[in-house]
């Protein structure tokens, strides 16, 4: 089954095939209890915002029902930045594949949405989230999809990873998460390490104009009651000119950008070349 693992482990889905119950997950957990005393770019109220909702995770008419919605538009977006930018000296990974084959870093998982479905695009991932519920829910809905060969989850910063298993990632996402944290740029700076030369990143989070406000706040959250009040603080908003800046002091060069649209009308969903409101932001670290 899918599992959390402790920062000395290595990441391969051989343990996944060892993993205990979900008991052992909550072992597991409790012995990183720790980990968020000693994490300092984290937001305790954040984390305990989306443990709050986990039940709520897999249910597609639920709190989550938007990300269950965006889905399939992100997956193909990442896969399709795989495919025009990733290089590897591996010749048994290439970008034509896909996310086939490619070890890919989930960061802030939550219960797990995209986490799985890029597992089932024949990705070895693993799953990195702060929030314990959100890792127990994503665990328990990872055993009953049987992808235990694929997936697994670990209770960890994402700083801290780096530390251990710098350069061991073909790909790195990190979804809705940047606007959630005190120092955003710290976390690119993490995906940055983490991932092997020529390996590609995906971002994404939400622009910060006026225009952004009345959507993603009055819009979504009080009017259509897409998400929970309180959901997000336009403070944390991140401009795509911030985001490219912190890519590129990073080490990254900037792949391409799309914004993500949403008719309330139609109900319908998709991408666009406006970033105004919500977008996501491809980069790549260079083969050499």
């Amino acid at each position: 089954m899918s599992q959390a693992l402790s920062s000395e482990q290595p990441l391969s889905s051989q343990e996944n095939k060892d993993a205990n119950a979900i008991g052992g997950l909550d072992d597991t957990i409790n012995s990183l209890n720790d980990t968020m005393a000693s994490a300092i770019n984290v937001d305790p109220s954040e984390v305990e915002k989306f443990n709050n909702l986990a039940s709520e995770w897999w249910n597609k008419t639920g709190a989550f029902a938007t990300l269950h919605e965006i889905n399939p538009l992100r997956l193909n977006w990442i896969e399709e930045n795989v495919k025009r930018g990733y290089l590897s000296s591996d010749h048994t990974k290439t970008a034509e594949m896909g996310l086939a084959g490619k070890k890919v870093l989930d960061v802030g998982c939550g219960g797990g949405i995209l986490s799985e479905s890029m597992a089932r695009r024949g990705a070895d991932v693993t799953g990195i989230d702060l929030g314990t519920e959100n890792l127990k829910a994503a665990s328990l809905h990872a055993e009953q999809s049987n992808l235990n060969e694929h997936l697994r989850y670990q209770h960890i910063p994402i700083e801290q990873l780096a530390t251990t298993h710098a350069g061991q990632f073909d790909v790195v996402t990190c979804m809705e998460m940047l606007e959630h944290v005190p120092d955003p740029s710290a976390i690119v700076e993490a995906c940055f390490k983490l991932l092997a030369p020529g390996g590609v990143c995906v971002l994404s989070t939400i622009n910060r104009n006026p225009k952004s406000y009345l959507f993603a706040i009055v819009g979504a959250e009080y009017v259509l009651r897409l998400l929970d009040r309180g959901t997000h603080d336009y403070a944390k908003f991140i401009t795509p000119a911030e985001l490219d800046k912190m890519a590129i002091n990073a080490g990254f060069s900037r792949q391409d950008i799309i914004g993500l649209h949403y008719n309330p009308l139609t109900k319908r969903y998709w991408l666009a070349q406006n970033v105004d409101v919500n977008y996501m932001m491809a980069v790549q670290k260079p083969l050499a």
